[in-house]
């Protein structure tokens, strides 16, 4: 079968590989329906990369599929079953599971970074990283579950209360996606920052109030002359927007950081953390939110579908990357050919 592998510095290379086999009791062989280029994905593929990843390995850890067939152990999914993949494996024995602390697992590991994942068109995960959501969501769709289940951690650590003001940074994926959730949470003035006119377009229809391009404003003026004190809370979509969240969030507000990047080196002043009893909050991956995740998204009352602005096959996969770094695109939809 043909699969997107990742080949080391920056290079993401289509060819044939072995189809995979069921090899454990409790393993799950899936049909690929669609899957996501995540801005993870891009970093891993930037030189120098900006996240790790093993090479060798098969990218892709956004996805949804049908299921193939099943370990003698499996019992909450079934041949002809549509899931989602949950790619982040933790032991569930290191200190930090044993306190609920899942995504701080000692031992994660990733699925579509550090072991195979969902650019092809069947995969073997374990059973407990599926989770069924219903065919009627399309494929395009359901493949942002695990975008979804990550922000909704997110927004769980925010509190966010109705009414207050909010400024995210990026209108990436995450951006839009945090733009959707935080409209819907009751926030009264909402605000993006985001370069690209593409993608400011995207956050304008999903409910932003204002979009800033620090490119050519002052942000923290914006930011200030919109919410007269600095914004109750500030996203950083991104993964490097520390400093410019510090600067737009108000006192005794919260800077949530989301994005990562491996080379960020913010200068923070923390005398000013400290004297204007400033939160930092760090967010990773999703704990416990896939199941609100997989809701939401079978509920339909919100128009995740906006997101996926393009759809490729595989075998152009490099053409979906392109558009990411070049600002043009918000997802990128890749459906595996048999």
């Amino acid at each position: 079968m043909q699969a997107a592998v990742f080949e080391g510095e920056g290079r993401l290379v289509v060819r044939d590989v072995e189809p995979p086999e069921l090899r454990a009791p409790d393993d799950v062989l899936l049909a690929v329906r669609a899957a996501g280029i995540c801005g993870t994905d891009v970093h891993i593929l930037a030189v120098p990369p900006g996240h790790p990843a093993t090479p060798g390995v098969i990218m892709g850890h956004e996805y949804t599929a049908d299921v193939v067939a099943t370990g003698d152990r499996v019992d909450h999914v079934a041949p002809g079953d549509r899931i989602v993949v949950d790619p982040s494996i933790w032991c569930g024995s290191c200190p930090y599971c044993q306190m609920g602390l899942t995504n701080l697992c000692d031992r994660m590991t990733g699925i579509g970074i550090f072991r195979h994942g969902g650019f092809a068109p069947l995969s073997v995960v374990p059973a407990r990283a599926v989770y069924r959501i219903s065919s009627d969501v399309a494929s395009e769709i359901a493949a942002l579950a695990e975008p979804l289940a990550d922000v909704l951690n997110g927004i769980r650590k925010l509190g966010v209360a109705p009414g207050e003001s909010a400024l995210v940074l990026g209108a990436g994926p995450i951006g839009l996606l945090f733009t959707l959730l935080l409209r819907a949470a009751g926030v009264g003035t909402l605000l993006v920052a985001e370069v690209a006119d593409y993608r400011a377009a995207q956050a304008r229809e999903c409910g932003a109030d204002l979009i800033i391009n620090p490119r050519q404003q002052d942000l923290a003026a914006v930011v200030r002359g919109e919410t007269r004190l600095g914004a109750d809370m500030v996203v950083d979509a991104v993964g490097t927007l520390l400093e410019d969240g510090l600067r737009c969030v108000r006192k005794g507000g919260r800077v949530l950081l989301f994005g990562m990047h491996e080379h960020a080196r913010p200068a923070v002043k923390q005398y000013d953390v400290t004297k204007y009893e400033l939160q930092i909050l760090g967010t990773y991956i999703a704990r416990g939110t896939f199941p609100q995740a997989v809701r939401l998204l079978e509920a339909g009352r919100l128009d995740f579908g906006r997101l996926v602005t393009h759809r490729v096959p595989l075998r152009d996969i490099q053409r979906g990357i392109d558009l990411l770094r070049r600002g043009e695109a918000v997802k990128v939809a890749v459906f595996p050919e048999a």
